[in-house]
């Protein structure tokens, strides 16, 4: 009995732009859309998504400092 195996190969995606640039579009974008709606659990999702966004956006930033050195 023979076993076929397949390779699972990944898919790999160039980004156009940084992951930083793309989380404050996004959040950019949620906070718009939240402010055409009415209030409610639906506005509340988008503008707590937009807070999130922005706070990896933020760390991000910070991860990738020059400031930010190995420990010794």
């Amino acid at each position: 009995m023979q076993v076929e195996r397949t390779v699972k190969t990944r898919r790999r995606v160039k980004q156009e732009f940084p992951l930083r640039e793309r989380l404050i579009a996004s959040a950019m974008a949620a906070r718009r859309v939240a402010d055409e709606m009415p209030e409610g659990t639906e506005k509340d999702s988008l503008l707590r998504k937009a807070r999130e966004a922005e706070a990896v956006a933020k760390i991000d930033a910070w991860l990738s400092s020059p400031g930010l050195r190995r420990p010794k």
